[in-house]
């Protein structure tokens, strides 16, 4: 039977970051979370798009980030889902093995949708809005803001942890990890308000990039 690996096991297994991502990052991606989280939970009862696919979506935006806490708390809920340890680690690695193709091209734009810190392009999600739907775009879109929110947290998070463990990531500082945690937490009210307001004035719960470079 294979041994489970703990959370600290999993961190220290990463000794530098795979993205690095600001403190205005991490604010604008907890603006967007909270309504993409209502999101996600209203889906979990409609079933809109199947669960197991927004975990897939989940776990292609973790492995672009390189967020080690997060991948380890995936891979647990992804395993309770019944994904195949096989399967989770092809998503982890950035493989295609058992990517389904009429998933693909949301697989492709969640990896965008880190790769761009989550500033998409728009033609990127029209081209997800074309395909699925509207309803399930909006779903696929808020899978990836939630993820990117984890991650931006989950990475400064990781890479304390593997300081606490004795092996501090390449390029990293005290500072910064601790500067990334408590100021991070602090502005979340804040953040979480700046969400209300825009919701309350009908703005969309996205940033899309509109030029057409790139």
């Amino acid at each position: 039977m294979e041994k489970k690996v703990s959370l600290s096991e999993s961190v220290i297994q990463r000794d530098e970051f795979k993205r690095r991502f600001s403190l205005w990052e991490l604010y604008r991606s907890f603006v967007f979370a909270p309504r993409a989280a209502s999101k996600l939970i209203g889906n979990s009862k409609s079933k809109l798009v199947d669960m197991h696919f927004v975990e897939r979506l989940q776990l292609a935006v973790t492995e672009v980030n390189g967020c080690a806490a997060c991948s380890y708390q995936h891979t647990q809920m992804a395993l309770k889902q019944g994904m195949s340890n096989e399967e989770i680690t092809s998503f982890l690695s950035g493989g295609a093995d058992f990517m389904k193709p009429e998933e693909a091209k949301a697989i492709v734009f969640a990896q965008h949708f880190a790769d761009s810190k989550g500033f998409p392009k728009k033609y990127a999600y029209e081209a997800i809005v074309t395909e699925y739907g509207k309803k399930e775009a909006r779903i696929i879109l808020s899978a990836c803001q939630v993820m990117i929110a984890g991650n931006m947290y989950g990475i400064p998070f990781s890479a304390f942890l593997s300081r606490l463990h004795g092996k501090p990531y390449k390029d990293s500082s005290l500072f910064y990890e601790l500067g990334m945690l408590i100021v991070g937490i602090l502005c979340l009210p804040f953040a979480i308000i700046h969400g209300f307001l825009r919701a309350l004035i009908g703005l969309p719960n996205q940033r899309l990039d509109k030029s057409t470079r790139g």
